[in-house]
């Protein structure tokens, strides 16, 4: 295994102290990407790794760095239902309203995987609530095709 493949592999398990070796002998590698187009940050959240997560920030990742569906971290985490890393991310100043190449938004991601308390926190920091995926879809709509009633209230408050 290369170093390369090695520093996405520590990534993966959270082996922080070999992260911060790696990266303190190749400070670039914080814009890596592995062989599926993946950030450090965005692979390190992903895994939901809040303290990994949080060094690369530290060391200056990208925020809102793509992979090459157009995800970045916070639609990751949204997907994943990591309500603490998309606080995190958030207060970092990740975009709320990014969407990616199907135009889907963390909001979108938020509703469609019924994740409430994410899409209140995403709602708090702007998400907008009428942006449209590539189907022509809200996260309103999204809601209301699943008929999860305390989602279409929380999205209807903020339309």
């Amino acid at each position: 295994m290369d170093n390369k493949a090695l520093f996405f592999s520590h990534i993966r398990e959270s082996n922080i102290p070999e992260v911060r070796e790696l990266l303190v002998q190749h400070p670039e590698w914080i814009h890596l990407r592995d062989n599926k187009d993946f950030t450090p940050l965005i692979l390190a959240s992903y895994y939901g790794h809040m303290e990994l997560t949080q060094l690369l920030l530290d060391e200056g990742a990208g925020i809102d760095e793509k992979d090459g569906s157009g995800n970045t971290a916070l639609l990751g985490v949204c997907f994943k239902g990591y309500e603490t890393l998309a606080k995190l991310l958030l207060e970092a100043g990740a975009n709320v309203n990014h969407a990616n190449t199907m135009g889907a938004t963390a909001l979108i991601y938020a509703t469609t995987f019924n994740k409430m308390e994410i899409a209140a926190l995403l709602l708090e920091h702007g998400a907008k609530v009428g942006i449209k995926d590539a189907r022509g879809n809200t996260a309103l709509d999204q809601a209301r095709m699943q008929e999860a009633k305390p989602m279409i209230a929380l999205l209807e408050r903020y339309s």
